[in-house]
């Protein structure tokens, strides 16, 4: 009859343990997670099996008297010997590692911090030369002036364009637009005076109603830049350490990257993080085509997908 490994689990006993092979043995060593060496003897793992059985409560202590001993060997004990240096010593170099990510995480909040105190002073420097009379305003009919708003004073705030960091350059202009209360209908003209090459080239392409939409406008560019839902999943998903990175900066990237598909699916609850990776998964196990429809209709609900492969299969007599 056949091992059964779910069997023995559910009702282990030391009869049956002493029927099983070697490779049965093995497996009941691995369900467990018993660490053990590939060479040992099938005595020893067993051994080791009924020692953690007895530990965990699920068979007597007695049965240990009447267990096969297992011989010393010196060979053996160095190799257990080194295996328990060795763990200790990875347990060290991760709390070690804890430890530089930590200091590594507090340094940039310092860092983001102390910038947004900077802009702030800046700023508040900059309104009372204004107040005093310090800094002039642009002519009228030289700047652009539209009614209450003029432009030309403002623009000079707006942050510089950076083509390798334009999620920041976003997030940067519309906390300013909301600090210093910018009319939102006005924030795509401040922010086209400061675009540079591919992101000057997208905006010079839109309609004259859509260069005056800022949400069209942002999202162009962000296309334009793959700065998408899918890029980002991507970066995530095929994202692997380089050899002159420590696991630390592996790990921080790959976080960002995380955190940046999270945030640009909109992903603030457990719900909506449930959703992203039922869907992701989803259509990772249909047919290409059928995928192509879902990324096409953007649908981000796991039933929702379902309904939209069954119509496509339906309709294209893939059941």
């Amino acid at each position: 009859m056949p091992f059964n490994l779910d069997k023995f689990v559910a009702s282990p006993s030391v009869e049956e343990l002493d029927s099983l092979k070697k490779s049965e043995i093995v497996k009941v060593a691995k369900h467990y997670g018993i660490e053990f060496q590939p060479l040992m003897r099938k005595d020893e793992i067993k051994r080791y099996v009924l020692e953690y059985l007895v530990d965990e409560s699920i068979l007597p202590s007695t049965v240990l008297e009447t267990a096969i001993t297992v011989p010393t060997d010196n060979t053996f004990e160095l190799k257990r010997l080194e295996i328990e240096i060795n763990k200790e010593i990875r347990l060290k170099e991760i709390e070690r590692e804890m430890q530089i990510m930590q200091m590594q995480w507090k340094r940039e909040k310092e860092e983001r911090e102390m910038q947004r105190e900077k802009e702030a002073r800046e700023h508040e420097f900059r309104m009372k030369q204004l107040e005093l009379g310090v800094i002039k305003d642009s002519d009228p009919k030289v700047g652009l002036d539209t009614g209450v708003f003029n432009i030309s004073k403002h623009v000079k705030f707006v942050p510089k364009f950076q083509e390798d960091n334009v999620e920041k350059f976003f997030n940067h202009f519309e906390k300013l637009g909301e600090q210093l209360k910018w009319p939102r209908d006005k924030w795509s003209i401040l922010i086209q005076s400061n675009f540079t090459g591919k992101a000057q080239e997208v905006y010079s392409a839109l309609s004259i109603e859509d260069s005056m939409d800022y949400d069209k406008v942002k999202k162009a560019i962000l296309q334009a830049y793959e700065l998408v839902p899918e890029a980002y999943r991507q970066k995530f998903r095929k994202y692997r350490k380089a050899d002159t990175q420590t696991y630390v900066e592996f790990a921080y990237q790959k976080e960002r990257h995380f955190d940046r598909w999270c945030a640009s699916k909109k992903v603030s609850t457990f719900h909506t993080l449930r959703q992203l990776m039922l869907v992701e998964d989803f259509k990772r196990c249909v047919n290409d085509d059928i995928k192509t429809h879902l990324e096409e209709n953007k649908a981000d609900k796991l039933k929702e997908v379902a309904n939209l492969a069954d119509q496509y299969a339906l309709t294209h007599k893939f059941l």
